[in-house]
């Protein structure tokens, strides 16, 4: 997706977050983080925008970690949306006006540092904005189908290799491939093995030992394990897939 895209998944996706999180319980849990309730992720996902938004302003050139904005934890509850708009705001803002040879830490391939804080934001935004849906019990938002096909693209081909060799599979090495049903083209071979790796392409050049089919969003959300396994067509050794969803936590 070009920059602009992305920039624009992120101003709806994050105006969406802030809506459902003002509309819910703030103590009501998180399904997909159990450890979590609806303040806990609107603290965590209000973090990373100001965080993101200080190596783009300011092009740092180190690591950092997310670190929560004193007074945070004392703001009353029904400051919290306000608080997450503001740096939402200022993120959005901070990606429109930086320049195209922006350079600043990153933590994944990209064409540029400005592509990859676009990107990451955009996705990390949707994902945590299903969280919040699904945390209020409201029907998710509808994501595009080349939107959530670039998120699955960027899980696989960024997150998975980074996280190394799934435990087991190094010795019986195995492989998933996985298919977009509305997406033409949009079809990734996942290597469970030593090095962990993903491929792109229509048709791996062996039999898998697993396939995924689903619409570009339900690969999305059930590869970010926002849906089960069971929304999605598996063919294959259907074992592999749950094995790799239990140890594969993005």
């Amino acid at each position: 997706m070009e920059i602009s895209e992305c920039i624009g998944a992120l101003r709806s996706e994050g105006s969406l977050f802030a809506d459902a999180v003002e509309q819910a319980d703030p103590a009501a849990p998180v399904p997909a983080c159990p450890d979590w309730t609806v303040r806990d992720l609107a603290t965590h996902l209000g973090t990373v925008h100001r965080w993101a938004t200080g190596f783009i302003r300011e092009g740092r050139a180190e690591p950092v970690r997310p670190t929560e904005p004193p007074g945070v934890a004392e703001l009353p509850d029904k400051e919290l949306a306000p608080w997450l708009r503001e740096g939402h705001g200022l993120l959005v803002e901070a990606l429109k006006s930086a320049p195209d040879d922006l350079s600043c830490w990153t933590f994944l391939a990209a064409p540029s540092p400005l592509a990859f804080w676009a990107r990451r934001q955009a996705h990390e935004t949707a994902v945590h904005r299903v969280d919040a849906e699904s945390a209020l019990g409201a029907p998710l938002s509808p994501v595009t189908a080349a939107f959530a096909a670039d998120g699955i693209d960027e899980l696989l081909c960024g997150f998975y290799p980074r996280r190394g060799t799934p435990e087991g599979f190094a010795a019986e090495p195995r492989t998933v491939h996985v298919r977009s049903t509305d997406v033409p083209g949009a079809a990734w071979t996942v290597f469970l093995g030593d090095p962990a790796r993903a491929e792109r392409g229509t048709e791996p050049t062996a039999a898998p030992d697993c396939v995924y089919e689903g619409t570009a969003r339900d690969l999305y959300l059930a590869l970010w394990n926002r849906l089960p396994l069971a929304d999605l067509t598996l063919s294959g050794d259907a074992s592999v897939a749950r094995r790799w969803r239990e140890l594969f936590q993005p």
